[in-house]
């Protein structure tokens, strides 16, 4: 395979069509009508988008020990097909991601792999137990140089223990990534505390379980000087607490995935435990605020979430089901659907969201650039006017476990590279 490629006639971010010449992993140039050199594969993209490398701050490979939920391989697999270049793995395996020797495996494997680069999250506490800090200086100086660290499924719940992740992780410019749930306030909790889990029945998961932790911890990241980062934020009232945190200056970042940005708790009337998740789907006015706090930033990004589970574990009753969706492969679709159609960003703000700031978040360098000369080449092609319903069948994932198997949503993935090297095309994974 040629180590050059010229993509002819892209929208550069949504923008006027332009090629794009990529030569040894490295965009080489961006303008119109540029020759295609000798023996250089040729992808005519007019029509398409052309947009950096998705970057993944919160994504679940489940190996090592759960490997009956997805792999390295599977999962950058995924991610590859959903336009992703680089993701990060999150710490709850087994064993726990809590020392460098685990941290290296996983990222020895993603570089195996060769679907997307794998950044690994390292945990906060000794077996995400929250009562011990782990070794976060020697998983930053690890092969895998870990920037980002997170118990995620758990809540680092214990303020001094918090308190002294952020004053560690600041020696090596890391961050604390927190799963913002109160745990005495969710014990039992089957789906979002409201007029739903009334009439049904469930035991109710509050707003302010999440919302009492992000006011807890942006205080502690503004009195030890470090930085914060809030997983999945799923109410208006998060949305309120980062906002009112960064307008005091304040180093707090956050994310929110693509099922709060469109699906409500209104689907749990169903009793389909594809629908069950941590945290839970919110009510329509909570998932109006998300979309409004991406578009104008309170929000920095979009993360998947990425959470595989085996069918068994979700085809039960819904109290004994596992938590968690898969949405590597559908999440541009997701955003294009809530986001872009919607009017609220455009492509060039999709790229942020998306691949810039997730980028910057996590300190992954060669990710989240922009198209231009000199940049590495972790792009995705995307064709916008594309659409499709949604086949899990053809999933490149291990599992099935997505909410939106029958449902139509836009747009389709026609290529990814990975440093220049088609890992996707014509939207099937190389």
């Amino acid at each position: 395979m040629s180590d050059t490629t010229l993509i002819r006639g892209a929208k550069v971010l949504g923008g006027a069509a332009q090629d794009v010449l990529i030569t040894g992993g490295t965009v080489t140039a961006v303008g119109e009508g540029l020759a295609a050199p000798e023996g250089a594969a040729v992808v005519e993209a007019a029509g398409h988008v052309l947009l950096p490398g998705l970057v993944d701050l919160h994504t679940h490979l489940r190996e090592p020990g759960r490997e009956d939920s997805e792999t390295v391989l599977t999962g950058t697999r995924a991610a590859a097909a959903g336009g992703y270049t680089a993701v990060h793995a999150m710490a709850n395996t087994f064993p726990v991601a809590d020392t460098a020797g685990v941290v290296e495996q996983v990222w020895r494997l993603g570089r195996e792999s060769g679907y997307c680069d794998v950044q690994p999250v390292g945990a906060v506490t000794v077996g995400l137990e929250g009562k011990q800090l782990a070794e976060l200086g020697a998983m930053a100086d690890s092969a895998a140089q870990v920037r980002v660290f997170s118990d995620d499924g758990k809540c680092v719940d214990d303020a001094v223990i918090m308190r002294r992740a952020l004053e560690y992780v600041k020696a090596f410019d890391g961050v604390v990534a927190q799963h913002a749930q109160e745990p005495r306030l969710t014990e039992g909790a089957q789906m979002n505390e409201g007029t739903v889990s009334g009439e049904l029945g469930l035991t109710g998961w509050p707003a302010v379980a999440e919302e009492s932790v992000i006011a807890r911890d942006v205080l502690l990241a503004a009195h030890v000087g470090s930085r914060v980062h809030i997983c999945h934020l799923s109410t208006a009232g998060s949305v309120e607490i980062v906002r009112w945190a960064k307008s005091k200056g304040w180093d707090v970042t956050a994310e929110v995935t693509p099922h709060h940005l469109l699906l409500t708790d209104e689907l749990v009337r169903s009793y389909d435990p594809v629908y069950k998740v941590n945290p839970p789907l919110r009510t329509e006015a909570d998932v109006m605020a998300l979309r409004e706090a991406l578009a104008d930033g309170t929000i920095d990004c979009v993360a998947t979430d990425h959470a595989p589970h085996p069918h068994e574990d979700k085809d039960c009753e819904w109290a004994a089901a596992a938590m968690g969706m898969i949405g590597l492969e559908t999440a541009l679709s997701v955003v294009q659907h809530t986001m872009v159609d919607t009017g609220l960003l455009d492509w060039s703000g999709v790229a942020d969201r998306m691949s810039a700031r997730p980028a910057a978040i996590g300190r992954l360098a060669g990710h989240g650039r922009p198209v231009a000369p000199g940049e590495p080449a972790n792009l995705v092609l995307v064709d916008p006017a594309y659409r499709g319903t949604v086949n899990p069948a053809g999933f490149a994932s291990r599992s099935r476990n997505t909410p939106y198997a029958g449902r139509e949503l836009p747009g389709r993935v026609v290529a990814t590279f990975l440093r220049g090297r088609a890992t996707v095309m014509d939207g099937k994974l190389v």
